[in-house]
């Protein structure tokens, strides 16, 4: 059978909900195992002392991409069918901004704070219920954000068709900045843990 399923009516719409609540309990179950849910984790981002969720983030896009590039070669998933959310250039970059900040101020992104929240962090409440309140200022003030947000539109924007080289090239490129960025991450977490750096290991009684 070819994929997108929900695209070709595989299923319907409950069929499509209740396959999205699975995915979101599975994705929630391993986002919490890899320590996802813990704010201070996710703050070792910004001091460069835990790449976590780098590699994890990196790591989803390159399944991913792997995963639709040779679907879609070996005729399982007519890759023109998926989805591609539309580009608006500058509310886009200015939500980016609302995001990132939110993120450093609260140390949780909007998929690790639910899962913060449901094994009963108080930050995780917090952030969730900042993320539920903006959500109810944003659609009350939407007549008057109704310009910006939809401003600059163009269209559903991919990189092979952007800089117009095939989608293996593209996959190839972002494979090999994945592994070299890896590694790079290893030492960045290396040289800013001044203990690992000076070999005073956790533990070593020194």
């Amino acid at each position: 059978m070819n994929a997108p399923l929900y695209e070709i009516g595989a299923f319907g719409e409950t069929g499509a909900l209740v396959f999205a609540l699975g995915l979101g309990i599975v994705f929630g179950w391993f986002l919490e195992r890899g320590g996802m849910g813990n704010a201070n984790k996710l703050a070792g981002q910004f001091y460069l002392t835990d790449l976590a969720v780098f590699k994890v983030m990196f790591s989803a896009i390159v399944t991913t991409l792997l995963g639709l590039y040779w679907l879609s070669r070996l005729g399982w998933l007519d890759l023109p069918l998926v989805f591609v959310p539309p580009t608006y250039l500058v509310p886009q970059l200015l939500g980016g901004v609302v995001f990132g900040v939110g993120f450093v101020m609260g140390g949780l992104c909007p998929g690790t704070s639910c899962v913060s929240a449901s094994t009963g962090r108080t930050d995780g409440f917090m952030v969730v219920g900042g993320m539920l309140f903006g959500v109810f200022v944003f659609n009350e003030m939407f007549p008057l954000l109704e310009g910006v947000y939809r401003a600059t539109p163009r269209g559903p924007l991919t990189i092979p068709e952007l800089i117009g080289v095939p989608f293996g090239v593209v996959v190839f490129a972002v494979v090999a900045i994945a592994l070299v960025a890896f590694v790079a991450a290893e030492k960045v977490e290396l040289h800013f843990r001044p203990a690992v750096r000076s070999g005073e290991a956790l533990g070593d009684g020194r």
